[in-house]
């Protein structure tokens, strides 16, 4: 009976063998980069972290199947290196001898990538699946509607404008009040503004009480005399 349990093991370990090597069908390479990412943080690859990947995945299978059968012993790594990259394939749970299409996998890992990255700290530039695609990050909303923002500029260069019209008629207004004040205090006082037409100085006509020019003065005072 024993004989017949290692048999059977070591044909599955032959078996997984085969099924996870470089470039076999539905295998998957994945390099990280964890010092790169994290500096004087980062963690040491080994195998606990090799099961939070294995665990990692099966829970993306499971996500993006209804089937729910996927365990973390269907996932294999193989050709682990020490600059932490290593190759993966995903058994079919229900023959353990095949693997599950690699499109499968690959939907599944991009249906869940952001899981997956934050699982290990890291992004999609330092948590590379070299044969999927990186996943677009979600487009950022802003925290106040777009419709709002445009509607509160509106309002702004609204009432700027209102503003800007009530002050300059206030000021207008100011300015011919003045004028016709200055101008009803300039009559007021009869005051006289002496005018040069052709070299002869003239005094121009008081409105009010009337005024004669001096210089027609003169020559009446000449004729007179004669």
């Amino acid at each position: 009976m024993l004989r017949v349990l290692l048999l059977t093991l070591s044909v599955v370990a032959i078996a997984h063998a085969e099924l996870c090597k470089p470039d076999a069908q539905n295998a998957f390479k994945v390099r990280l980069s964890i010092k790169t990412a994290l500096g004087d943080n980062a963690y040491a690859w080994d195998a606990n972290e090799e099961y939070l990947f294995k665990a990692m995945v099966a829970f993306a299978m499971r996500r993006y199947s209804s089937k729910n059968t996927t365990q973390i012993s269907n996932v294999l790594l193989c050709n682990v290196t020490d600059r932490v990259s290593f190759w993966f394939v995903v058994t079919d749970s229900s023959k353990n001898v095949t693997t599950v299409p690699g499109s499968e996998v690959e939907a599944a890992i991009r249906m869940n990538r952001n899981r997956i990255n934050s699982a290990f700290l890291l992004s999609d530039k330092t948590l590379q699946f070299l044969k999927i695609t990186s996943t677009l990050s979600p487009p950022v909303e802003p925290s106040t509607p777009v419709w709002l923002i445009v509607f509160g500029v509106v309002l702004c260069l609204t009432v700027a404008g209102i503003v800007f019209l009530v002050v300059t008629g206030i000021q207008q207004r100011k300015k011919k009040n003045k004028e016709s004040t200055e101008r009803e205090n300039l009559e007021e006082k009869g005051e006289v503004t002496v005018t040069v037409e052709n070299g002869i100085p003239c005094e121009t006509l008081d409105l009010k009480a009337g005024h004669i020019n001096g210089v027609f003065a003169a020559d009446d005072e000449r004729f007179t005399s004669l």
